[in-house]
């Protein structure tokens, strides 16, 4: 019989005590890529999320099972109830991290320390452990003491700034991103310091304390609007959907719909004129060049969407990827889960888990791995399934 193959954390436990989503984000990124992550839970409510509803799932019984929210961040996980306010939960806690590789938790600053379970305390446990404390602002600095979410984030670290319609033009206003993406990009820098870590505390015998503020995240994620901040010392501002770097790349509208048009170097977009049979906009001198487009944006934008405007969304898709020019619709949710593409690379996960009416549909992790690959062993679990199987296992701290 063939062995299934080793997932690249096999052997690597991961003591969840984070909640919401940037923490249970990085959890379930080392979940699926097979690490055993216990998530602890309040007592009788468990995460937060869990009532971040509606939607919710329907139980076996028709009873409101957990939200949806829940459901997208916590997959391949052990629950526990656990009250670490208690003095017996404290020290399952640490016994736990006797036995863990890593711990994760988004507690304010300094939350833990009165349960003596803090980095410097549980060190003296397990001076191999990797802690990983997720704040809004850090250990550091004048605003590290407060709390902080990704919607407020979005707008104190810029990202709001640079997003929503320009002033002046209907609708305008700073406007937040559809999905959380300062928890979700802390996630992933979360995941990635934390094996970095596990990588120096296997080679050396020692742990560390990794300090993730989701402030720092959304600065970082400004990239190149930063860059080009820091270059030109103006502050760039919103633009709807044009790029501040590229022309043209934005929607385009067709005569069923929009199509956005993406194009990254002088050669796609002479190939776009090609398609759009715009010799004139090819040999003009003032769009020669990208520095060209940019500074030309209005006429040629105009010039290109009354030219667009006479297609149909299919046929001008078709033509422009013959070209090799990159486009792509503006999908709805449903849409991209019914593209070809999400179906043969297998986008979407489903899980069954007993006390729910229906499968548990997730959305597969993006990495493929040819030694290693992801594995989804478990749905999202119900507060406190793992109880037995993680408590009776624990021997008190030595």
């Amino acid at each position: 019989m063939t062995q299934a193959p080793t997932q690249a954390l096999a052997g690597v436990r991961v003591l969840d005590l984070s909640r919401v989503l940037a923490g249970p984000w990085a959890t379930q990124m080392l979940a699926d890529l097979g690490a055993e992550v216990i998530k602890i839970e309040r007592p009788g409510a468990g995460d937060d999320t869990r009532a971040w509803g509606p939607p919710f799932t329907t139980r076996t019984d028709g009873s409101r099972g957990d939200a949806a929210y829940f459901l997208c961040a916590n997959r391949g996980k052990k629950s526990v109830e656990l009250d670490i306010a208690s003095p017996e939960g404290a020290e399952t806690i640490r016994r736990l991290a006797e036995t863990s590789d890593v711990l994760v938790e988004n507690f304010k600053v300094g939350g833990l320390k009165k349960y003596g379970l803090d980095y410097a305390s549980l060190a003296t446990v397990n001076p191999r452990l990797v802690y990983c404390s997720i704040t809004g602002f850090g250990q550091t600095g004048p605003r590290a003491e407060q709390a902080g979410y990704d919607y407020m984030i979005q707008a104190m670290g810029g990202l709001m700034s640079v997003t929503g319609q320009p002033d002046g033009a209907p609708g305008a206003e700073p406007m937040k991103v559809g999905v959380a993406v300062v928890d979700l990009a802390t996630g992933l820098y979360a995941s990635n310091a934390i094996l970095a870590a596990l990588l120096h505390a296997r080679a050396t015998g020692q742990g560390q304390h990794i300090d993730i503020a989701l402030f720092d995240v959304q600065a970082a994620m400004l990239a190149n609007q930063a860059t080009n901040f820091f270059v030109s010392g103006v502050s760039p501002t919103r633009m709807g959907n044009a790029h501040p770097n590229l022309v043209p790349y934005q929607p385009f509208p067709c005569s069923d719909g929009m199509v956005v048009i993406a194009v990254g170097n002088d050669g796609q977009f002479r190939a776009l004129c090609g398609v759009l049979k715009a010799g004139a906009l090819a040999s003009d001198a003032r769009y020669a060049t990208n520095a060209g487009r940019i500074e030309h944006r209005a006429e040629l934008v105009a010039a290109i969407s009354a030219i667009t405007a006479g297609w149909t969304m299919a046929g001008l898709m078709e033509a422009l990827e013959a070209a090799g020019v990159p486009c792509g619709p503006i999908n709805t949710i449903e849409q991209v889960f019914a593209e070809p593409q999400a179906v043969a690379r297998g986008l979407e996960v489903n899980q069954t888990r007993d006390d729910l009416a229906n499968p548990v549909r997730t959305v597969a992790n993006p990495i493929r791995m040819s030694a290693t690959p992801v594995r989804y062993d478990t749905a999202p679990p119900s507060l406190g399934a793992g109880n037995a199987a993680v408590l009776e296992t624990q021997e008190p701290v030595s």
